[in-house]
């Protein structure tokens, strides 16, 4: 009789401990608390490094002087100060700049995309003599710094009467050249890789042509790594500045470019003299220009954001 109780409190003890293990550890295919605990807590801890800048600049750029000098007012100001804005706005001169910006980002992102893929595609599809030499060296294109040929560029693109103007850019992209153009021809690459054969072979016994197979199959087949490419390209030429003001001289300027002249330009357009203190320079202003300029990457990653997760997950590009 002892023996058998003993037995049922062994039985019950292990079912408990394997429940608590369950419960902490799961088992196969799903994960228990703890697991979960860490990830989370490693995500929630990788989000917080991301977005603690931009809560600051948002929290601050609504500040006025008296909240900024105020050590009681931390993240929400006593007043909703949007003076701020106005005065950014006014620097910046917004909204042509907007438009002057996205002229000289979205075409080249364009071009750079739709010339990575077709390049992509026909080293992912054909075989060709010399393919490996010249794969190796679309890939050292990334590799070698771009500081390296700065000014054997600028020296071609003076010879063929394209600084100050957008082809300096364009036209770059358009012979597969642009912005780490290496990484969106690997991007395609890979994805065609996946292409199925036999979806190809059935297309030319109907009698497609290479081209037609390309745009009516592969491209469709291909949206998550356009929309891939095409976001990180837009990013890319917008955040670029130095080859931007080295090409573009005074003749083009984006956003980040004239952040960069924020403060100069503040000074000249609002100078402290005479007593107006109200006209200085105060970190509410700055952070305000600031999230101006971020503001338009922050709104089409938001209107793109289900697309990208989705061709980020279909691809198994994780980007940088």
């Amino acid at each position: 009789m002892n023996n058998t109780k003993k037995g049922r409190q062994d039985h019950r003890l292990d079912s408990a401990m394997k429940k608590t293990k369950r419960l902490l550890f799961g088992m196969q295919g799903t994960d228990g608390f703890l697991v979960k605990l860490l990830i989370y807590g490693l995500l929630i801890g990788i989000g917080f490094v991301y977005l603690f800048p931009l809560l600051f600049m948002g929290a601050n750029s609504f500040k006025s002087l008296d909240d900024l000098l105020n050590p009681l007012v931390n993240w929400i100001p006593s007043e909703l100060y949007l003076d701020n804005y106005k005065r950014a706005f006014s620097v910046l001169d917004f909204f042509p700049l907007l438009i002057e910006t996205l002229y000289v980002t979205v075409l080249p992102a364009v071009a750079q995309t739709a010339v990575a893929a077709l390049i992509g595609y026909g080293f992912a599809r054909f075989t060709f003599k010399g393919k490996n030499i010249l794969f190796v060296l679309v890939l050292a294109t990334f590799v070698i710094p771009p500081q390296v040929t700065m000014i054997p560029r600028y020296l071609f693109y003076n010879e063929l009467d394209i600084l100050g103007r957008i082809q300096a850019f364009l036209l770059p992209a358009a012979f597969g050249q642009g912005l780490n153009s290496a990484i969106f021809i690997l991007i395609f690459y890979q994805f065609f890789r996946m292409f199925p054969k036999a979806l190809e072979e059935a297309a030319q016994l109907d009698g497609a042509g290479h081209f037609r197979i390309f745009f009516t199959i592969a491209i469709p087949m291909a949206v998550p790594a356009f929309i891939i490419s095409f976001l990180f390209s837009f990013v890319w030429y917008w955040n670029e500045t130095y080859l931007a003001s080295i090409f573009f001289g005074d003749a083009l300027t984006t956003l980040p470019i004239e952040l960069e002249k924020f403060v100069a330009t503040y000074k000249k357009m609002f100078p402290a003299e005479m007593g107006l203190s109200g006209n200085q320079l105060n970190e509410g202003i700055k952070m305000a220009g600031t999230m101006l300029t971020v503001l338009p990457l922050l709104i089409v990653y938001f209107i793109t954001q289900r697309w990208f997760v989705e061709g980020v997950d279909r691809s198994g590009i994780t980007g940088e």
